[in-house]
């Protein structure tokens, strides 16, 4: 296939000879002569070889230029690959010179680009760098700023700054909080900064302090320094509130000036200070004027941490200064030791304490609730009161093993690291508790044995002298009366057929032997009873002996009428308890 420039330059040749032989022909119809026509035709061959051989040469420059171009580029590539540490990348072999210094070129480009981004990188990290380690005082990161960073250079570098950032603004934080407290202790304590680092501290602005390790170190050792002083102050402060308020209680100073002085005097500043020494020196001088009436107080506080420590009688009289007469400044001195020294022991063992004292509370509870169940007046209750001591008595009984058991292992651990033996009383805590339980069970069996001979002489006296009968003075409203039929005064009451002379049966003296004192003066007729001092039997025994079989059996002391005794098991079904504590009695009395 030919191609277009081959073509073009066929044409021009025969454009050419076009031309020449045209000119011939001028030159033929003008007549100019061979010389003539030598020379012109000379001049045109020279015109067009010098037209030609400038072209030429044009095209053999850009021929030049181009292989000068594609060396250079493929230096420049060379070197530029190596600062970014890639591989180099040539061309095909095949192609063109413009082709290969076009791809060439290209390839440059592209390469000095990355290389112009590395280093703008590079420069404002360097920036950034030098700033951070400006204000945290730290050495720049070693990287070579006129080199090439490689992409996992720069992202070190990137995170570098990151963490400087980080840093800065932890630091930054810690300052300001610092600065902060700083200041506030320093107003407490009515102190200038007056060194040239304190000033700048209190006084520059922020962004100008350096937030160096050493200042930060600094900041903290100032700001230790200054709240060890108000420690200080606040230590010495309620040092001197705690004397005031004890001479305070010493002396009975009334509340409103306590209040108002009170008021008056907050916080721990110097000020403060001065004043609480003042009002403390006035009380002194007030104590030594009372001298007396100051021991006595102590002696009365003395007493009561005797009582929170469970100290025994021997334990105080220990404290032989406690019974001196003699009111001195020394005698005080020795109370204020003594009260001192059990504050301090009672607030070491205070949970023990607490414990014991929450034993005691529930033991004496307990104890209360013991002694009611055992009165026989409980039964008189209609409030519901008697079901709901009953619980609380329940509860306090499952209760109380449990906090002894609580006790326990506090008090071993404690013996356990202390290295001594925990008393309360005087004694151990436990063999104590042991011992209260094997005097209320002493107690319990010494009642029960009392109320047994009691009941033994009652029934003994009723069988010797029968029962007295009660004439009851109060009668029930819905009671039935006879008109013309009322009973005369000292006429008892009989039932027809039997006498009240009769000796009781046999097989109900058998049957009944607890009842048997209610029998002496007591016949049976048809479930009905014979006489009011039958009656009367029937409560007093209630409360002699079945009281704890019966706990909500309503008994009262008064009667009018008899009920039959069919409606036991009605009675038995209201007090909730069974039937059968009833069946040996043959009447109820009712109000």
């Amino acid at each position: 296939m030919v191609r277009k420039s081959d073509a073009l330059a066929t044409e021009s040749v025969t454009c050419l000879n076009g031309a020449l032989a045209h000119l011939r022909n001028i030159w033929e119809e003008i007549g100019i002569p061979e010389d003539q026509r030598l020379q012109r035709t000379e001049v045109v061959k020279k015109h067009i070889k010098g037209l030609l051989d400038m072209m030429i040469a044009e095209e053999e420059n850009l021929r030049q230029r181009l292989k000068k171009s594609i060396d250079m580029c493929q230096k420049e590539l060379h070197a530029v690959c190596q600062e970014l540490n890639l591989s180099v990348c040539m061309p095909e072999e095949d192609c063109t010179m413009l082709q290969l210094e076009k791809d060439l070129r290209t390839r440059l480009e592209v390469l000095l680009k990355q290389k112009k981004e590395r280093m703008l990188k590079l420069k404002s990290l360097k920036e950034q760098d030098e700033e951070l380690c400006d204000i945290l005082c730290t050495t720049a990161y070693p990287i070579d700023p006129d080199t090439v960073p490689s992409l996992e250079r720069l992202d070190a570098f990137h995170e570098h700054i990151a963490s400087l950032n980080v840093e800065k603004g932890r630091r930054r934080a810690e300052f300001v909080e610092t600065k902060k407290k700083i200041i506030l202790c320093m107003e407490e304590l009515d102190q200038l900064p007056d060194t040239s680092f304190e000033r700048d501290i209190v006084c520059e602005d922020e962004d100008a302090f350096c937030l160096s390790n050493e200042n930060i170190i600094g900041l903290k050792t100032l700001l230790q320094q200054l709240e060890m002083k108000r420690g200080q102050n606040e230590s010495k402060c309620f040092e001197l509130r705690n004397q005031i308020v004890n001479l305070w209680d010493w002396l009975q100073i009334s509340q409103e000036d306590r209040d108002t002085f009170s008021a008056n005097v907050v916080g721990s500043r110097v000020k403060t200070m001065q004043a609480l020494q003042t009002e403390l020196e006035r009380l002194e001088v007030l104590k030594q004027q009372n001298m007396k009436n100051v021991i006595e107080s102590i002696r009365r506080e003395l007493a009561t941490y005797w009582e929170k420590c469970f100290f025994s009688s021997s334990q105080r009289q220990e404290f032989a200064p406690y019974h001196d007469d003699d009111y001195t400044e020394e005698l005080l001195q020795l109370h204020n030791l003594e009260l001192n020294r059990l504050k301090e022991y009672y607030q070491a063992h205070q949970q023990l304490f607490e414990g014991v004292w929450k034993w005691e509370e529930n033991w004496k509870l307990y104890l209360s609730f013991e002694k009611k169940a055992a009165d026989p007046n409980r039964f008189t209750n209609r409030g519901g009161n008697l079901l709901k001591e009953e619980k609380q008595r329940t509860k306090l009984y499952k209760m109380l093993p449990k906090l002894e058991e609580e006790l326990k292992v506090q008090i071993a651990t404690w013996e356990q690291e202390h290295h001594s033996q925990f008393q309360v009383n005087g004694q151990n805590f436990m063999d104590y508790v042991t011992e209260q339980w094997e005097l209320h069970k002493l107690e319990k069996e010494r009642e029960k044995q009392e109320r047994q001979l009691k009941k033994n002489k009652l029934i003994e006296e009723e069988m010797l002298y029968g029962s007295a009968p009660k004439t009851p003075n109060k009668r029930r409203l819905n009671a039935l009366n006879t008109p013309g039929k009322l009973r005369k005064p000292g006429q008892s009451v009989r039932t027809p057929g039997y006498s009240t002379t009769k000796p009781p049966r046999l097989g109900l003296v058998e049957r009944n032997k607890e009842n048997i004192s209610h029998l002496n003066a007591t016949a049976m007729s048809d479930g009905f009873s014979s006489t009011v001092g039958a009656c009367t039997n029937i409560q007093r025994h209630l409360f002699s002996e079945n009281f704890q079989k019966l706990p909500n059996l309503i008994v009262n002391h008064e009667f009018s009428t008899l009920q039959p005794a069919t409606s036991i098991p009605d009675l038995a079904a209201r007090n909730q308890c069974e039937p059968g504590l009833l069946r040996n009695y043959t009447c109820v009395c009712t109000k």
